[in-house]
């Protein structure tokens, strides 16, 4: 058996970080991996995290399990934090899952349980992961227009009108904030225009939220999260605390389901549960523990919120400087979307050929389709990522 399998095909960014690894020029920069990293090229443990785990280190006395949905407490703690006060709680279930991308993979489970004639519609790009999963499991697929290569914002006269086709129980999967590839968001009437499609053709949105305060803010990045659940009867959430945490080793997840009715919502739980079981039983419990306690502590929020206020500031630096210095070597304002662009990501609108020559003649290492991990640069490495820009004539 084993010897007949096939093998897969390499995943582009790990292979990017093996090529990046080999590379032996000093001043590589690799703007690759989606993983925030400070100016020093680290990704630091926040203060609030190594506080919470010295607490749980000392108070802490068992491993056992938890439940099948993980610590009640952790649910309503990440439902009060993307949520807010947008639905009723009684009708919110929530199940810990391994890292944001469990909780995807659950939705899409509980999708094809519910609905498996359903078709899942993603945004061209989306991540990666969305399109390799709905795959996986077989499910029909179709993509809605998202991104205008030549303004590099969102093409929302395009996204509408293939949206438009959805047919009632379809899946509409939507990025929360800071929009993976491309660092391009929807504006909140927008979000408004969506509800709204949503609500007449019938569809369930999948919203995907896995960073939370890296772009305008814990609130105003959860507001277009929130006005869908609002408006609409039912909603599917996956978040993830691997980025605002910087907890990305602990895997720390969650889905939750917006029921039409309290009533409706021990089934969803029920199912949740009755998943999470078939697919790995209890989740981890570590990272969730560490993510309740900071968020029902009012010293460490507190400084945990000033924290990740630090570094969704200075990534915006990062952005402002990057399309200051292109507007300077370039004298013009075509790379103004780079500060416009809001979370870790950007899309440059390069060829793959651009990139490649890039990465050959000044050891600048992105994603092919030009994704750029804004976190990965420093002032250092800024000049140069810009005049490879130039020199490879995007």
């Amino acid at each position: 058996m084993l010897e007949d399998l096939k093998e897969q095909p390499k995943d582009k960014i790990l292979e990017l970080m093996d090529l990046f690894r080999a590379d032996p020029r000093a001043q590589k920069v690799d703007l690759g991996v989606g993983v925030y990293r400070n100016a020093e090229g680290l990704t630091p443990v926040m203060r609030a995290v190594k506080e919470a785990e010295r607490r749980l280190w000392e108070a802490e006395d068992t491993k056992s399990y938890t439940g099948l949905l993980g610590d009640p407490a952790y649910g309503a703690a990440m439902r009060d934090l993307v949520l807010g006060d947008a639905v009723d709680a009684a009708r919110v279930a929530a199940a810990a899952t391994p890292g944001g991308t469990g909780a995807v993979r659950q939705a899409l489970e509980l999708v094809r349980m519910s609905a498996p004639e359903a078709t899942v519609w993603v945004s061209s790009p989306t991540w990666p992961n969305h399109l390799t999963i709905v795959k996986y499991l077989g499910m029909p697929l179709r993509e809605y227009r998202y991104f205008d290569n030549d303004t590099r914002a969102v093409d929302f006269a395009g996204m509408m009108d293939d949206l438009a086709g959805v047919k009632p129980g379809d899946v509409v999967l939507l990025h929360g904030c800071c929009h993976n590839p491309t660092g391009a968001n929807l504006t909140l009437p927008e979000w408004a225009e969506v509800a709204a499609l949503l609500l007449r053709t019938g569809a369930t949105p999948l919203i995907d939220i896995a960073y939370q305060g890296f772009g305008d803010g814990l609130d105003a990045d959860a507001a277009g999260v929130r006005l869908i659940a609002r408006e609409l009867p039912e909603a599917l959430i996956a978040a993830s605390c691997s980025k605002n945490f910087g907890i990305y080793r602990e895997r720390a997840g969650v889905l939750m389901g917006v029921a039409p009715t309290a009533a409706a919502q021990p089934a969803v739980e029920g199912t949740l549960a009755f998943l999470n079981r078939q697919n790995y039983s209890f989740p981890p419990d570590h990272g969730t523990r560490l993510v309740t306690m900071i968020l029902t502590d009012p010293a460490l929020r507190a400084d945990w919120e000033a924290e990740l206020e630090e570094v969704r500031l200075g990534m915006l630096d990062l952005r402002e400087a990057l399309a200051d210095e292109l507007r300077e070597l370039t004298g013009s304002d075509r790379f103004g979307f780079l500060a416009q662009h809001r979370g870790m990501f950007s899309r440059l609108g390069a060829t793959p050929e651009q990139v490649l020559k890039m990465r050959q003649d000044n050891g600048i290492y992105m994603v092919g389709d030009s994704r750029l991990n804004i976190a990965g640069l420093n002032s250092n490495s800024i000049p140069i990522l810009a005049q490879a820009i130039v020199d490879a004539g995007v």
